[in-house]
């Protein structure tokens, strides 16, 4: 895969799987800009990959996503790649989730990877070319347990991504998911050590995933060896779901 020089930019990129990314496309000699929320967690990505260009962004300020494309571009000196990493959770039971916590989810995980891929694709159509990864998650195609807002966020989003895929493959722009299952990260770290065996007995290879595993399904599907694959999910979760 030769991802050299290649200019991306990964929303999430402090996150447990954002930091996967971030070395991964490091390892791949991208030009990178790695943007999240939290400002030191940024400054550690900085501390340990000196070339990348670091950028704190709300995405739900989205009357301010379009200038913050802009911004990337021409910072990067063009854009290539875009991986749609971040996303938040407000878990709750149904008849407990309050109205505003259903639209704020929608509104980070949703609206803004739509409102991303939009302005990243009028950039891509200049190059002729771009690859879009948008990361979902397993309860996007299973659902879960209090997570009614979350896994309508991530199902929204690879219905959306196959309508872009349709309206951009002519372009020789790629637009493709990404589903992780159970992924070990910091969270996962502290869930309850009885919760966690049951956890892993219902996933067919018996282990929790890394954010390697999710990089390296992302860097392919970035890379030219993926070139006939548009619209599609790739699920990375040890068989857990299988479509």
């Amino acid at each position: 895969m030769n991802l050299k020089s290649k200019k991306i930019l990964i929303t999430g990129a402090t996150g447990g799987i954002g930091n996967h990314l971030v070395k991964k496309f490091v390892d791949s000699e991208c030009k990178i800009f790695a943007t999240g929320t939290n400002e030191e967690k940024l400054n550690g990505l900085k501390k340990n990959y000196p070339n990348i260009i670091i950028g704190k962004f709300k995405l739900d300020e989205h009357n301010q996503i379009e200038k913050f494309i802009n911004s990337v571009d021409e910072k990067l000196g063009g854009l290539d790649i875009l991986v749609n990493n971040a996303g938040i959770t407000l878990d709750n039971l149904s008849i407990r989730l309050t109205e505003e916590n259903w639209k704020r989810v929608l509104d980070v995980n949703l609206t803004s990877s739509f409102l991303m891929c939009k302005f990243a694709i009028k950039k891509m159509l200049k190059n002729k070319y771009g690859k879009i990864i948008n990361i979902t998650s397993i309860v996007g195609h299973t659902g879960n347990l209090g997570q009614a807002n979350y896994s309508a966020s991530k199902a929204g989003i690879v219905a959306f991504s196959k309508s872009l895929a349709l309206e951009y493959a002519k372009k020789n722009i790629n637009i493709n998911c990404v589903s992780p299952g159970f992924i070990k990260t910091d969270m996962t770290d502290k869930i309850n050590e009885e919760f966690k065996k049951t956890l892993i007995s219902k996933i067919p290879q018996g282990e929790l995933g890394s954010g390697e595993d999710v990089s390296n399904c992302v860097a392919f599907l970035a890379s030219d060896m993926a070139r006939y694959i548009n619209g599609e999910t790739i699920h990375v979760n040890g068989g857990m779901y299988m479509s």
